[in-house]
C-alpha cells in the first residue's frame, strides 16, 4: 500500500464516519466511503478497474441494508464512475436485486450518473487468443474496495465495487455483486464485505457464511477467521473480509499476504495499514 493509498483510505473513513455522526443511514456512509475510492483511480473500482482481456472495464458493485435485507447490485456494467451508486439505485428504484450488462450501464445513465471514459482500446481478439492469455497468467491482484458501517438506529450494511481481477475472460462476473458471496448485512448478525478471488467466494458463500456464524455468538475475529481457513483448506481460496457485528465489534481478517484497509470510530485518527494479523 502506498502513502497516496493510505491517505485516499483515511479520507474516505472520515467521509463515511461524517455521515454517520450526522445521523445518517448505514447505506449512505457505506456508498459515500466507496464512492471516493472509485473516484480516486488509485484502487480496483470505478476509474481504476481492471480491463479484461478484450480492453474494456466492467465493473460490478453491490450494496445491502440490515434492517429490511434490502439489496442492489451492478455486473458488467460499462462506462460508469461509480457503480456502488448504481447499485444503491437499484436498491431503492426498482423490486430487483441484480441488474447486469449494457442494460445495467443504460439504467444508470438514465439517473444520470457520472460517466467514465476507458482510456483503454478494446482489442480484437479471437476468442482462442483470448482463452490463450487467459491460461498463461499467474497475476493474483485483487483491490476490490468494500466497507461495512453501523448507524445509531442500529441498522448495518455492506458494499464493495471492483473490476474483478487480471485476466478475466470477457462477461465475466465476481463475488462482488452477489448478495451472499461478496457482501451480506443482516441486523441480526452483521455485516460483511469482501475481496480475493471471487471464483472461491462464490463457491463457498463466505459473506453469509461469516455472518451466520456471527448469529451463532461467534465474534467477528472468530467468525472470519474460520471461514477463511475453511476457504483456504477446503478450495486454496484467497480472500479477505471486513466483519461488523451490530454492536459495534469488528474484525479485519485475511489469508492473503496483504490487505490494505482501516477503521474509524470517530476518535482520534482513522487507522489505516496494509496488513492486519
Amino acid at each position: 500500500m502506498t502513502l497516496v493509498q493510505a491517505a485516499c483510505l483515511a479520507d474516505a473513513l472520515e467521509a463515511g464516519y461524517g455521515i454517520l455522526a450526522q445521523g445518517g443511514p448505514a447505506v449512505a456512509a457505506v456508498e459515500s466511503t466507496i464512492g471516493l475510492l472509485e473516484q480516486s483511480g488509485l484502487f480496483n473500482a470505478g476509474r481504476g478497474a481492471n480491463r479484461q482481456l478484450d480492453g474494456v472495464q466492467r465493473m460490478d458493485a453491490a450494496i445491502m441494508e440490515g434492517a429490511h435485507l434490502e439489496a442492489g447490485a451492478v455486473a458488467s456494467i460499462e462506462g460508469i464512475l461509480h457503480p456502488i451508486t448504481a447499485a444503491r439505485l437499484v436498491l431503492e428504484e426498482t423490486d430487483h436485486v441484480l441488474l447486469v450488462g449494457p442494460l445495467a450501464s443504460r439504467f444508470a445513465r438514465h439517473f444520470k450518473l457520472d460517466r467514465h471514459r476507458s482510456t483503454g482500446v478494446p482489442r480484437r481478439l479471437s476468442y482462442g487468443r483470448i482463452l490463450a492469455r487467459q491460461r498463461c497468467s499467474t497475476t493474483e491482484r485483487y483491490g476490490t474496495v468494500g466497507t461495512v458501517a453501523l448507524d445509531r438506529s442500529g441498522t448495518v450494511a455492506a458494499g464493495a465495487s471492483t473490476g474483478g481481477i487480471e485476466s478475466m475472460l470477457p462477461g465475466r462476473v465476481g463475488d462482488s455483486p452477489l448478495i451472499g458471496c461478496g457482501v451480506y448485512a443482516d441486523n441480526h448478525s452483521g455485516a460483511v464485505s469482501m475481496t480475493g478471488m471471487g471464483e472461491g467466494i462464490i463457491r463457498l458463500v463466505i459473506a453469509k457464511s461469516i455472518c451466520d456464524r456471527l448469529a451463532m455468538g461467534k465474534s467477528p475475529a472468530v467468525a472470519a477467521g474460520q471461514v477463511l481457513r475453511m476457504l483456504v483448506s477446503r478450495i486454496r481460496g484467497s480472500a479477505g473480509a471486513v466483519v461488523l457485528s451490530p454492536d459495534g465489534r469488528f474484525a479485519i481478517r485475511h489469508v492473503t499476504p496483504h490487505m490494505a484497509a482501516g477503521w474509524w470510530n470517530g476518535i482520534g485518527l482513522p487507522t489505516v495499514r496494509g496488513e492486519f494479523l
